[in-house]
C-alpha cells in the first residue's frame, strides 16, 4: 500500500493493518522528511488517545493529516506503532 499526498508518496508498505476502513502503516514505512509536529489529539472510546502529524510536501502543509495511537487500549494493540491517514491523502495499492 502507498499513502500519497500532493503527488508524493509519504508512506509505503506491504504490511498494513486495516481497522475501520483505514490502513495503518508501520512507523518504519514513513518518509519522515514529510512529517511534522502537530499538537492535535483526539480520543476514541475503544482505541484510546490519538496523536497527529502534519504533512509537508513541496512547501504545502496538510495539518493533522496522519494519526497514531502511541499507547492503544488492549483491544487495539494491533495498531501500536502504526500510522493512518486522512484529509486528502490517497491510500491505495
Amino acid at each position: 500500500m502507498k499513502a500519497v499526498w500532493n503527488g508524493v508518496t509519504v508512506a509505503e508498505s506491504d504490511d498494513t493493518v486495516l481497522v475501520e476502513g483505514n490502513h495503518y502503516f508501520p512507523e518504519s514505512a514513513l518518509k519522515r522528511e514529510h512529517f511534522g509536529f502537530s499538537n492535535h489529539k483526539t480520543m476514541c472510546p475503544w482505541k484510546g488517545q490519538a496523536t497527529y502529524f502534519s504533512l509537508l510536501v513541496d512547501g504545502e502543509m496538510n495539518p493533522d493529516a496522519a494519526w497514531t495511537y502511541a499507547d492503544p487500549k488492549p483491544e487495539a494493540e494491533q495498531i501500536r506503532g502504526r500510522v493512518a491517514f486522512w484529509k486528502g491523502v490517497t491510500v491505495a495499492p
